[in-house]
């Protein structure tokens, strides 16, 4: 299923369920507008990474669901950025650069709400699917340069990341009904550097795991 697809089934699932939610939930039901600040990195020994700024935006509804517990479903977009190290000759010779990279990806949760203070404080955990486009250099002037440990691998022969990364993710949201504030981590379970094994570059055995810190606040309606 395509990215459009898969995001179009996702806003109607979400339609969906806040219908039949506001029918079995009227007391406690609502659907919101995330935005937030993200930190992002890929926990790798393959290649040295230095973690990045971006921001996500999105949609999401928060819904009673069995005693002090809350069911979240969310759609959000994302842009994250990261750092690699690289230098215009091999084995650091030369320039040396902090290469950045731009990863655009949407994003599936269903997340369990525990509320410690209902409407106010609540821990927060459940799965999410990243889909991601590919890991773009930000400038075409360092797609040749040589990634820092390489004598050969290239800052653009890297960019074709794993589309699809299973994650999980846990934190903390406080505030009030209608706002609200939170910490949420995520680490991905897929191996994010999986793609690069299969391309005959110098190393064969790429693994790396991402690590997101997601800041946000929701306003909901």
């Amino acid at each position: 299923m395509s990215l459009k697809k898969t995001l179009l089934v996702t806003l109607l699932a979400l339609f969906f369920q806040q219908a039949s939610a506001q029918r079995n939930f009227d007391h406690y039901n609502r659907i919101g507008i995330t935005v937030g600040a993200t930190l992002f990195d890929i926990n790798t020994s393959d290649l040295t990474t230095e973690q990045g700024q971006g921001f996500e935006g999105g949609f999401t509804t928060r819904g009673a669901f069995r005693g002090p517990f809350d069911l979240i479903y969310g759609l959000s977009f994302y842009s994250n950025n990261i750092g690699i190290k690289g230098s215009a000759g091999a084995n650091g010779a030369g320039d040396t650069q902090l290469i950045g990279y731009q990863i655009q990806a949407a994003q599936l949760g269903l997340l369990g709400s525990y509320n410690i203070v209902k409407h106010h404080l609540s821990l927060e955990f459940g799965p999410v699917l990243n889909i991601s486009g590919q890991m773009k250099l930000d400038s075409e002037r360092y797609k040749d340069y040589i990634l820092e440990g390489y004598s050969s691998l290239r800052a653009q022969d890297v960019q074709d990341i794993s589309p699809l990364n299973f994650r999980v993710a846990a934190g903390l949201t406080c505030g009030f009904e209608s706002f609200r504030v939170s910490a949420l981590y995520q680490y991905g379970i897929t191996n994010t550097l999986g793609r690069l094994n299969d391309k005959g570059f110098e190393k064969s055995s790429f693994k790396g795991n991402s690590a997101t810190i997601v800041f946000s606040g929701t306003l909901y309606f």
